[in-house]
């Protein structure tokens, strides 16, 4: 769906908060069969021996839970959650049974210098368990489209 929020309704610091989703099983296996057909995350007896020591959902199954959460999180940018690039971890796996939240926070604001109707929004994007331990740790470049081109920016700043 495309949103209504536009580069001058975000402020440095802003905070977007949603959830949840539960993750079964059988979206971990399904989602392994379809695109990461490793045997952590196709195989609950096999997956024991692996480095994760049990079934966990691959990363990509992550990512993409974590995409409907952002587009489900009321951030709801004007033009769409359109992404220019960033940075991604995984500091611990997901599992059966687990149910993912997600905090968004506005780090950064640049107005585009060189196309006025536009903006870039970097944001940290936390996917977190029920214990709210961080599953996924995503910075992300987001375009974020102007409503007004021709007016003052609203005031920048770095995390």
């Amino acid at each position: 769906m495309i949103g209504t929020r536009y580069f001058e309704d975000l402020a440095v610091g802003q905070i977007f908060e949603h959830g949840s989703i539960e993750v079964t099983e059988a979206d971990i296996l399904d989602f392994a069969r379809r695109f990461d057909p490793q045997i952590f995350h196709l195989d609950a007896e096999a997956a024991k021996s692996t480095f994760f020591s049990g079934l966990a959902a691959s990363g990509w199954h992550t990512a993409a839970m974590t995409m409907r959460l952002i587009v489900d999180s009321g951030l709801d940018l004007a033009g769409g959650i359109i992404g220019a690039g960033g940075a991604l971890s995984w500091p611990r796996p997901v599992r059966p049974g687990d149910v993912l939240s997600l905090r968004i926070e506005v780090l950064e604001l640049r107005p585009s210098r060189s196309k006025p109707d536009r903006g870039m929004l970097k944001a940290r994007m936390t996917t977190l368990d029920a214990t709210g331990a961080p599953v996924q740790i995503m910075t992300a470049d987001l375009l974020a489209v102007r409503r007004n081109p021709g007016t003052p920016a609203p005031p920048t700043g770095g995390a």
